[in-house]
């Protein structure tokens, strides 16, 4: 258990994350934050979190649980929750239910319970408190749209609010996360190969959080979900490059390749730019532009898969044209023909 939210990414959880790093640029979406309580103290409520080598499946298998049990405990409540909420029922009650609700992660019976709250005591005790909590619920029930405009609200009402700095850390995690459907949450799915559109605008709002309240507790995690979201943006290009192969466009592939050297340093995509740079020139003829990306290669990725294991660029297509297998030259081309070259070091 964590008491602050997780603002490095690493082996064991506690490694320091200087932002632009190769080594140590998480290739895993950070966790989830916790959550502001400022009605006991202001403090973040601890949030579990996993390492980082099979979060994935750790994380499913947290969802789908947590999925069963918020089920199971709705269907136990059945009329009792009515109770809850009588005419008679008083803020610090209302409150305290809302409180066992998303300790439960029962986000759906959670957000009944503020909004409840909100509507009958609009200026109480923890109408401001209610607000929060209520963007945090829709987050945790996976609704980021309600959860965007629920932080917008709380923003446009309390500019000034000491604790506005959460809802626009919360605002920027919703727009992160609202390219995912429900289903893509608890299946193993590659988000680089999705639309980078909302990555990109994520990006830049993290951004303009960290440029804004540098000093805020959710600062040092904004940070480090901005080089998360970089990793994934050059990764993304990689992609695109590894399709132009396919499809024969080699210029475009090897402009893609040297747009991820040139505007993503110091990711982890960059070897595979440098390789895709190599390979489209060698097609192209360009056999100068080709040699400098491999050399290049070599003296700053000599362990990348492209390169064998005397440090020579390993490929389909080299300067002495296409190398094509004794069972394809024997058949005249019809049997094993040569792939597509396609780069991903992830793989290794």
């Amino acid at each position: 258990m964590i008491t602050l939210l997780r603002t490095v990414h690493g082996q064991a959880g506690n490694n320091q994350m200087v932002y632009g790093s190769i080594d140590k640029s998480p290739d895993s979406a950070p966790e989830a934050p916790g959550r502001r309580i400022l009605g006991q103290g202001s403090r973040l409520r601890p949030f579990r979190v996993f390492p980082v080598n099979g979060m994935r499946f750790a994380r499913t298998v947290s969802c789908l649980v947590s999925a069963v049990f918020v089920l199971l405990l709705g269907a136990c409540a059945g009329n009792d929750e009515n109770a809850d909420f009588t005419a008679d029922s008083g803020e610090q009650q209302i409150y305290d239910q809302a409180q066992r609700y998303l300790n439960a992660r029962n986000f759906d019976l959670a957000i009944r319970a503020l909004q409840a709250l909100e509507s009958r005591f609009p200026f109480g005790r923890y109408a401001e408190q209610a607000q929060l909590e209520l963007i945090y619920a829709h987050y945790g029930g996976f609704e980021t749209e309600a959860a965007i405009e629920a932080a917008e609200r709380f923003i446009r009402l309390h500019p000034q609010h000491p604790n506005v700095d959460y809802a626009y850390y919360m605002k920027r995690l919703a727009t992160a996360n609202s390219s995912q459907d429900f289903l893509s949450r608890f299946t193993p799915t590659d988000d680089t190969k999705r639309d980078t559109g909302y990555a990109k605008e994520a990006f830049a709002e993290f951004s303009q959080l960290v440029s804004r309240f540098p000093d805020s507790p959710y600062a040092p995690d904004a940070r480090s979900r901005m080089i998360y979201l970089r990793n994934q943006l050059a990764r993304h290009e990689i992609h695109v490059a590894n399709y132009y192969f396919r499809r024969g466009a080699y210029l475009a592939a090897a402009n893609r390749g040297r747009y991820v050297v040139e505007n993503f340093q110091r990711t982890p995509a960059v070897g595979d730019g440098l390789a895709v740079m190599a390979q489209g020139y060698l097609f192209l003829g360009m056999n100068d532009l080709a040699d400098n990306a491999i050399e290049t290669l070599k003296l700053n990725y000599p362990d990348h898969p492209s390169l064998d294991k005397d440090g020579e660029f390993d490929s389909v297509y080299t300067e002495d044209g296409l190398q094509r297998s004794l069972v394809n030259k024997a058949s005249f081309g019809l049997l094993d023909p040569p792939k597509p070259p396609q780069f991903d070091s992830r793989d290794r």
